[in-house]
């Protein structure tokens, strides 16, 4: 887990430092900050090292300084997505960073990025030759991702409470989120219990461009069940479940720190743990 936050328009190094300090829970291991102050764009970063201990530090930078990423999550792909792009000529720095697959991602495919990841994640993105902000939340939400408008200023964070550190920003609840909460228990999205603050839907996207101030904000996926053209037989259907989720088990092995697991004694949770220990040596787990 780490905490991302940023914002352009009004605003200063403190501001950032304020802001993604609020996120310090969410990174214990590392703080980074990335200031462009011709365009008014500031990145900061809160890690939680899991992969690519030492070449991984965040707001990571293309070798020409013209894309810098800040992202909290993993992307399970990114082994296949690396030789994909190398094939392309895309040319790494780093031995097997899953961010810096990202900037080269979006160097390659643009806004058609997201759709090429498979993994948790939020992050966002500069593009200083573009000048365009490009934000991103996976397809189901697991990664945390809010964003706020307020006095010309755009501002996003893994957290509120990160936002709200932000000097410029008025926190004033919104009225229609608390109703939402207290019918559902919850705050659904695209709303967040400050005005002007929003959540970044799952499967959603956001693309800023301050010279202009056009925002957008767009669905990359949706989820769809499609009916299957046969239907197989109860083993069947049995063995390619367990197949798919053994196939999820190990794409989340992923980690050069060790592993642990959660168990609430349920069957999901002690399939979860059997999968580890099928693909790692047990003093791993």
């Amino acid at each position: 887990m780490c905490g991302i936050a940023g914002f352009i328009g009004y605003g200063d190094q403190g501001d950032l430092e304020r802001m993604t300090r609020a996120l310090a829970h969410r990174g214990p291991d590392g703080e980074g900050f990335y200031t462009d102050p011709d365009h008014g764009v500031y990145l900061g970063h809160r890690r939680l090292a899991i992969v690519d201990l030492d070449g991984g530090a965040q707001p990571m930078r293309d070798q020409d300084g013209t894309v810098t990423v800040s992202y909290n999550g993993e992307i399970y792909n990114h082994v296949e997505l690396r030789r994909e792009l190398e094939a392309l000529g895309h040319r790494f720095r780093s031995d097997h960073s899953d961010t810096e697959v990202l900037i080269h991602g979006w160097k390659q495919w643009g806004e058609e990025l997201p759709l090429k990841l498979s993994g948790m994640f939020g992050f966002a993105i500069w593009d200083r030759r573009r000048k365009t902000l490009f934000l991103a939340r996976d397809r189901f939400g697991e990664k945390p991702l809010y964003w706020a408008r307020q006095n010309g200023t755009l501002l996003f964070a893994s957290e509120l409470g990160a936002i709200t550190a932000h000097s410029g920003f008025t926190a004033q609840y919104d009225s229609l989120a608390l109703k939402k909460y207290f019918a559902h228990g919850f705050v659904p999205s695209p709303n967040a219990v400050y005005r002007d603050a929003h959540k970044l839907p799952a499967g959603h996207c956001l693309r800023f461009e301050p010279g202009s101030g056009d925002l957008d904000v767009r669905a990359y996926w949706r989820f769809r069940i499609e009916p299957a053209d046969t239907f197989p037989s109860l083993d069947e259907a049995a063995e390619a479940v367990r197949e798919l989720l053994l196939q999820s088990i190990r794409r989340r092995l992923m980690s050069d720190v060790p592993l642990g697991v959660f168990l609430s004694g349920g069957v999901d949770s002690s399939f979860a743990t059997a999968g580890m220990c099928r693909f790692r040596e047990p003093h791993d787990v």
